[in-house]
């Protein structure tokens, strides 16, 4: 039976990411990759971009819907963007991809993708590095997941009904036993497990397991998995560790979710809102 250890701030302090104060410049909180949004979701790039910057990465480059990059590059002229075409006419991942893909220190996919199967060849293609941490949410947690076997330091970040899909089970499956089958997941995979709830679950591969209570109803919003995804690949970025940022990600993105909840009420916050919360608390939770 899994032991699940709660994520708490005293636990965080004693498991600290790397020392900002000592950063000589942004190539040491290092790159991350973005490649989300579609012609009909392109705002899932932009929050989980942000997040990624603000939870203090150094340099970010998007790839996205062709449709959407240049809008994308004008709303976040932080980042390099890649106009990229639809998933399906490519017979290889662009150059530019590649390219980009080769420097960076953490990659996200999927949040606004559209077409699992798409997406899950595309992140095939484009994970290799054995020091990468790779995030897969959204389009990219399709069925094929359940086959996979990662080489690479990997981060999955399913809700509950995602898990049901890549397990080809009911979402009644999943809700009886969240823990084993998470448990399961990341065993035949060999990646983290972020099981996304209102009690959020994360599972690594040697069958240790953690759990996160802190999660408030305002937080159960659209594009607030995507600023997670994010939050969880910034942080990868800057300390390398798929597991360290899996629960820090999950810490941090809940109490925002708390300090917003009071500021504005339980309800009716956006999840654009809650990325302007990491650097502070970030901050505090360090001490």
């Amino acid at each position: 039976m899994t032991t699940l250890r709660p994520i708490e701030p005293a636990l965080l302090r004693q498991w600290p990411l790397p020392d900002l104060n000592v950063s000589e410049s942004k190539e040491d909180r290092g790159r991350v990759l973005v490649i989300a949004g579609s012609a009909t979701v392109p705002g899932a790039a932009l929050l989980s971009a942000t997040a990624a910057l603000r939870a203090g990465a150094g340099k970010l480059q998007i790839a996205t819907h062709a449709l959407a990059s240049v809008s994308l590059g004008l709303l976040m002229p932080e980042a390099r963007v890649l106009a990229l075409p639809d998933v399906p006419s490519w017979g290889a991942p662009p150059i530019e991809l590649r390219d980009a893909l080769a420097q960076v220190d953490a990659l996200l996919i999927g949040p606004g993708m559209e077409g699992h199967s798409d997406a899950h060849r595309l992140e095939c293609s484009l994970i290799r590095s054995p020091k990468q941490v790779s995030v897969l949410d959204a389009g990219a947690l399709g069925p094929g997941i359940r086959s996979s076997a990662f080489a690479s330091p990997t981060v999955l970040t399913p809700h509950f009904g995602e898990m049901a899909g890549m397990l080809d089970i009911t979402r009644e499956q999943v809700d009886a036993d969240p823990v084993q089958h998470a448990a399961e997941l990341a065993r035949t995979t060999g990646a983290v497990i972020v099981l996304k709830s209102s009690v959020t679950y994360i599972l690594v591969p040697d069958g240790r397991g953690w759990i996160h209570k802190g999660g408030v109803p305002g937080l159960g919003i659209s594009g607030s998995g995507d600023v997670l995804a994010g939050l969880i690949a910034g942080l990868a970025a800057r300390c390398g560790d798929a597991e360290q940022a899996a629960v820090w990600g999950v810490a941090i993105h809940g109490l925002a979710g708390e300090v917003l909840a009071q500021r504005t009420g339980p309800l009716g916050f956006l999840a654009r809102e809650i990325s302007g919360e990491f650097p502070y608390l970030l901050q505090q939770v360090s001490r």
